[in-house]
């Protein structure tokens, strides 16, 4: 009996196994690391990508009511899969085979198309259009996996099973009825006129120099003055505060705790605050007056707050975060002080506050040393006086009136103009008012102010304008299609749960 209990034990499947593992380890843990990876792909990764027949969706949201949901063949599914092949023949393409696929834009870019699809499918549902079944017929007739020597082979389409030809037949449906939606709205048929107008628009083009001025290069002493004469917005204070968003009595029990040494300063903002200094103990850092202004609405608390000494802690102060009503308790971390010019961090956030609230001084500034270049310029020439103001000019064009940056034309980049990319009416007016050869006056763009000197006018040749009018009309349709995304994926009908979704269930598989 002992003799058979020990050759059952011998025999066992652990016993297997501690035999193999023993014999190679290295092979068996592989061979076991490989088996947890074929579990996760076909029994975890099923369960949360379900298979058509059944299990629950992959939901990422809805449109009017409709899922946007991932089953394996169906319109979001047959989507990514066709991105995911586009993304690979590009990579290919390039020689970069092995690249990893964007494996979130993939996705999200299958949730968009399908968010459209099933859009302009409820809006031809609720018009009351339905796919004429002639139509379906014809066009799955003409597939090309059903012909045969040019012909359809009822052959080749009846050794599809039943539940796969309904599939298709419903997708055609559905197909038909979307590009008969797109067609009538991005296939507006553009006038000759129109076309013609279009490619003369660009027929007068212009070359320019410019010379910019940064707003940002406000001299410092300019700051200086600023800050002496306003001293009581930059005062330099060093906080830390615990801040709540509910109600008023669990802030205060929290500030008689820090009070009667219950707990510290550091562990209340830890444990309770809820604004981005609860990990640092509730260390603000340093901070100017004006900078408490929206923070603490009230004049008096504000001011009270200001003037709190080292380690002095403030009472309970009414604030506003994010633009919801709290309560914060603060702890001064040294005595306020005036901001001082030699202080770089102090210099950049007194900028940022001229920039925000006085950016009509600055720009007046500029418009002094724009109109000083011009008239020495005038008297001398322009190179001359830009080197001797360590200055240099910025060259570009030929460029047509394209207000918009519209890609029918030339087009600005936000560099040439200084930061406005073509969308400054003001510089477009400028720019083709001025004369040749003579100095426009200073205008704002984006952060400088510029001065624009034409150098010359062409007339944009014969073949340009050929390939403008060739190219308008399906451009024009690109335009509408754009729009019917936009319009659609900014739908108040749309319920987006992409993000969540992805991370949820996708994310830790890529």
């Amino acid at each position: 009996m002992k003799e058979k209990d020990e050759k059952k034990e011998k025999d066992s499947p652990q016993a297997e196994l501690l035999r193999r593992f023993k014999a190679n380890p290295l092979v068996f843990i592989g061979t076991f690391l490989v088996l947890v990876i074929v579990i996760v792909a076909f029994v975890f990764v099923p369960a949360i990508v379900p298979a058509g027949g059944g299990g629950q969706e992959l939901n990422f949201g809805s449109y009017n009511g409709i899922p946007i949901a991932y089953v394996p063949g169906n319109y979001l599914a047959q989507t990514r899969e066709n991105i995911a092949w586009n993304y690979q023949n590009y990579y290919r393409s390039l020689g970069l085979a092995g690249m990893p696929l964007p494996e979130m834009r993939i996705w999200q870019q299958a949730f968009e198309e399908t968010v459209v699809h099933t859009a302009i499918l409820d809006e031809m549902n609720r018009a009351g259009y339905t796919t004429p079944t002639a139509v379906v017929d014809k066009t799955v007739a003409e597939l090309p996996q059903f012909q045969e020597n040019g012909v359809f082979s009822s052959a080749r389409y009846r050794a599809m099973d039943k539940t796969s030809q309904l599939a298709l037949w419903r997708q055609v449906q559905e197909e038909i009825a979307v590009d008969y939606y797109r067609n009538d709205i991005t296939g507006i048929k553009t006038s000759a006129k129109e076309i013609a107008f279009i490619a003369r628009m660009g027929a007068a083009q212009r070359n320019f120099d410019m010379i910019a001025f940064s707003l940002r290069d406000y001299p410092e002493e300019k700051i200086q003055a600023y800050m002496d004469a306003h001293q009581d917005l930059f005062a330099v204070s060093h906080l830390s505060q615990v801040t709540f968003l509910s109600s008023e009595r669990e802030a205060r029990q929290v500030l008689e705790s820090v009070k009667d040494g219950t707990s510290t300063f550091e562990d209340a903002a830890r444990t309770h605050s809820k604004d981005g200094y609860a990990d640092k103990g509730g260390d603000a850092g340093i901070r100017l007056a004006y900078e408490f202004t929206l923070l603490v609405p009230n004049e008096e608390d504000r001011n009270a707050l200001l003037a709190l000494g080292k380690a002095e802690i403030s009472s309970l102060i009414k604030v506003a975060i994010n633009e919801q009503d709290g309560w914060a308790f603060f702890r001064a971390e040294e005595a306020p002080r005036p901001g001082s010019a030699g202080d770089a961090s102090i210099i950049g956030k007194v900028r940022d506050y001229l920039m925000t609230f006085e950016r009509g001084d600055i720009e007046n500034y500029f418009f002094d040393q724009a109109e000083s270049l011009i008239a020495a310029a005038q008297e001398t020439d322009l190179d001359t006086v830009l080197e001797e103001r360590q200055m240099r000019k910025q060259s570009f064009g030929p460029v047509p009136l394209n207000y918009g940056n519209s890609p029918i034309f030339n087009t600005l980049s936000a560099a040439e103009i200084a930061g406005d990319g073509g969308y400054n009416q003001n510089f477009w007016q400028t720019a083709f008012a001025t004369r040749i050869g003579t100095f426009s006056k200073p205008l704002v763009a984006g952060d400088n102010v510029i001065i624009l000197y034409p150098t010359e006018e062409i007339t944009e040749d014969e073949k340009n304008s050929t390939e403008r009018e060739n190219a308008y009309p399906v451009q024009v349709s690109q335009f509408m299609n754009t729009n019917i995304h936009s319009y659609f994926l900014k739908s108040p009908k749309l319920v987006n749960h992409f993000e969540e979704s992805y991370t949820k269930y996708l994310q830790p598989l890529f």
